[in-house]
């Protein structure tokens, strides 16, 4: 059996600079990186706020989900990266927002800080479409 491969990109001009994608699809497998609370301007959304940071991760991991050809419904895992441990609950009251459903496998972690010291929050996932056809 073999898939096709698709690179998802949302415009950041470092994917080409760096080696990385937004999101990659492999078949019926996606896997979103480490999506951090960025504008469409390039700036922190939400500074000092997790649950604006998190919706924003939520946002931009939905539209590469679309533009892979699926949703947030074939989500089955998010992995919550924080640089405050403390901070788990309030960005885990906007992500069942989005997948109260769906009820996705979930990681919470912490880590010291993250490239950019605005963010606070940054949102892996996973996906496979449920009703691949190929």
């Amino acid at each position: 059996m073999s898939f096709d491969r698709e690179l998802i990109s949302n415009g950041n001009p470092m994917e080409p600079i760096v080696g990385f994608s937004r999101a990659v699809r492999v078949g019926p497998f996606i896997s979103v990186g480490g999506t951090a609370p960025v504008g469409p301007d390039g700036k922190t959304v939400g500074i000092g706020d997790v649950a604006a940071q998190t919706r924003q991760c939520i946002e931009i991991i939905k539209a590469a989900l679309e533009q892979a050809g699926t949703g947030l419904h074939d989500v089955v895992r998010t992995r919550i990266i924080l640089t405050d441990i403390n901070d788990w609950k309030a960005a885990i009251d906007v992500r069942k927002e989005y997948f109260r459903d769906g009820r996705p496998v979930d990681t919470i972690m912490a880590i010291d800080r993250f490239v950019n010291p605005e963010w606070l929050i940054e949102i892996e996932a996973d996906a496979v479409i449920a009703n691949w056809d190929g």
